[in-house]
């Protein structure tokens, strides 16, 4: 295992914001025919409200198991994980999905729209599958902060892949939930599209609050957030604040040698 030192140009404010997720002692173990797999080695992380945070690691360094671990889409065979203050493991599997349906949002490398309802539909459709009866100002708001509010009536198949990854967004914000996780969610954009698309999602946390948690192969994408941390082999190696595409290349270097 490499240790990384961590890199910051600005002092972390620990008075600041509250937890959004907190990881405590979390491990993962799977078991299969060629043995056992340790997929996360208790990993203690707090995800704070109102910040960016970037995932990253060698590929089978953990990065998607903790991403699902986090969400209460897998559980942890040890430890614990909170969100917005909740237990996952206080919770049988229909009050799990009501939590994530009410504090969680996803994106994902594929948009997972439904091509068939539109563009206003597919946002407002996390709110239906809460029971909630969406107002049209508030869909027609959060399609507004994604450049997107006079596109309501299309479909997905009438949208390049930027503004389906933009539907996709505003999807998992218009219920402001706790934390929002992202899977590479810039994997099937080009460049330039990829881009903006970071830039509004930066733009969520630090003009409306919003928390996202992002696992990303690309220091690019990763040098949008505020904070970046590093696994190898189920185990956080580093933490970088701030961090250039540039620095945050280096320390994946490290990792890789």
């Amino acid at each position: 295992m490499t240790t990384l030192t961590t890199t910051t140009d600005l002092p972390i404010d620990e008075s600041a914001p509250s937890a959004a997720v907190i990881l405590d002692g979390v491990t993962k173990t799977y078991r299969s025919r060629a043995g056992t797999v340790h997929a996360l080695r208790g990993i203690t992380h707090t995800f704070a409200s109102a910040t960016f945070t970037a995932v990253m690691g060698p590929s089978g360094s953990g990065k998607s198991t903790l991403l699902q671990c986090a969400a209460g889409l897998d559980r942890p065979s040890a430890g614990a994980v909170h969100v917005g203050g909740t237990d996952l493991a206080t919770l049988d599997e229909i009050a799990l999905t009501k939590l994530r349906r009410s504090t969680m949002g996803f994106i994902f490398q594929s948009y997972n729209l439904l091509p068939a309802l539109t563009v206003y539909d597919n946002v407002a459709l996390p709110l239906r599958l809460a029971g909630v009866r969406p107002a049209k100002q508030l869909v027609l708001e959060t399609l507004a902060t994604v450049g997107l509010d006079d596109y309501h009536r299309r479909r997905p198949p009438e949208l390049s892949g930027g503004q389906q990854q933009r539907v996709s967004i505003a999807r998992a914000l218009i219920a402001r939930p706790h934390v929002v996780f992202a899977d590479e969610p810039t994997g099937a954009l080009d460049r330039t599209t990829g881009h903006q698309v970071l830039e509004l999602l930066r733009s969520s946390v630090d003009d409306h609050g919003h928390t996202i948690a992002m696992v990303t192969h690309d220091p690019v994408a990763a040098s949008y957030a505020h904070s970046v941390v590093f696994l190898e082999d189920g185990q956080v190696v580093g933490h970088l604040q701030r961090g250039t595409a540039g620095q945050i290349a280096q320390m994946m270097n490290e990792l890789e040698r």
